[in-house]
């Protein structure tokens, strides 16, 4: 289960932290702004384990998440720290461990950041993203061709030598994050180990349909009004960049009353359309930033090309990004960019 694992320099493997696990300590774990299924779903995995190891441990969300997600076990006792300022410092504070799940730079924390950056406790990750902050950490694993943070989680349990330990409510976090971040299976970095890990969750009890109907068929008519406003109103093709935008403004946040989660998986949509390898959404949702979202088929980069040009990364077939300018002034940079891409995304399609 250790195959290409990849270690940042200034990081002690992960194999190394496995002694303190026979220690119990008080622990904080916590995620990326806006948790999503693997966010959401590798920290309470994470959560339940350690607390059967007889860790004392407090999940933390730099902010608040999608109410789709809610019914994960564990969920009701993780703390929104923008809701909970003085709790969750205090927990930080006297944290004698942080585990970092899912983001790489302590940036992706938004106002936790600081705090993380300063606090004395051993900092463990467990990330998938490209270019993690390698020096702010004591121990970790930074794994590119992992499918998700929830498999690295399980991988984290199963090496460490506590099979035994994995339950049902665990089970169910981890294929939460697994199944939401490989796109219900079919993005690339669904791999054999990704479906042996679900055959394991299925021995163990799992019930797969449930979860599956929680996460995509609990829309609000807003929510899905929203969605067909923006596939028929906000959505620009760009056939000779075999590529498609989709720009919402915040009007229609306001409008269709979207909540935390309501864009999520937006972006995919543009994915469908017959030919397209690169798909776009900006989403002008705060005062100082607009919000980007790239996902791609086959060899386009998009991480590679949000670094580039949007302040931004992630995954090779999947990234974000900011721009600071008016919504008009980051669309137009988009276009003007686009075209230096020209002859990569118009080349034959590539797996």
């Amino acid at each position: 289960m250790i195959e290409n694992r990849i270690f940042a320099p200034s990081m002690e493997a992960i194999t190394e932290f496995y002694p303190f696990l026979s220690t119990p300590k008080d622990v904080v774990i916590t995620m990326h702004q806006k948790p999503d299924g693997d966010a959401l779903g590798s920290t309470l995995g994470l959560s339940l384990f350690l607390r059967k190891l007889g860790f004392k441990t407090h999940v933390i969300s730099p902010t608040n998440w999608a109410s789709f997600l809610d019914w994960l076990p564990g969920c009701k006792d993780v703390i929104d720290y923008e809701a909970n300022l003085s709790l969750s410092e205090k927990l930080i504070d006297e944290a004698a461990i942080i585990f970092c799940l899912d983001f790489n730079v302590f940036s992706r924390t938004k106002n936790m950041a600081s705090l993380l950056e300063k606090s004395n406790a051993v900092k463990v990750l467990i990330d998938h993203h490209e270019e993690p902050q390698k020096e702010a950490f004591q121990y970790g694993v930074s794994n590119i061709n992992k499918s998700s943070t929830c498999e690295m989680v399980y991988d984290f349990i199963m090496d460490a030598g506590y099979t035994a330990l994995l339950d049902l409510d665990i089970a169910t976090c981890l294929y939460t994050g697994i199944m939401t971040d490989t796109g219900t299976f079919r993005f690339p970095s669904t791999k054999a180990s990704v479906h042996q890990a679900v055959v394991h969750f299925k021995q163990l009890g799992l019930k797969h349909t449930p979860i599956h109907e929680r996460i995509y068929d609990s829309f609000r008519e807003t929510r899905l009004r929203f969605l067909g406003n923006a596939l028929l109103n906000r959505m620009e093709v760009f056939y000779q960049y075999n590529t498609a935008m989709m720009v919402i403004p915040r009007s229609d946040l306001v409008h269709f009353k979207t909540q935390t989660g309501d864009t999520e998986g937006l972006v995919n949509y543009m994915l469908a359309l017959e030919g397209i390898k690169f798909a776009a959404i900006v989403i002008d949702r705060e005062e100082n930033a607009r919000k980007w979202s790239f996902r791609s088929k086959g060899t386009f980069d998009v991480n590679r090309f949000a670094r580039a040009h949007f302040n931004g990364g992630g995954h090779k077939n999947a990234a974000g990004g900011l721009s600071t300018e008016p919504l008009d002034e980051a669309v137009k940079q988009f276009k003007n960019v686009l075209e230096q891409y020209e002859k990569e995304l118009s080349a034959p399609y590539q797996y």
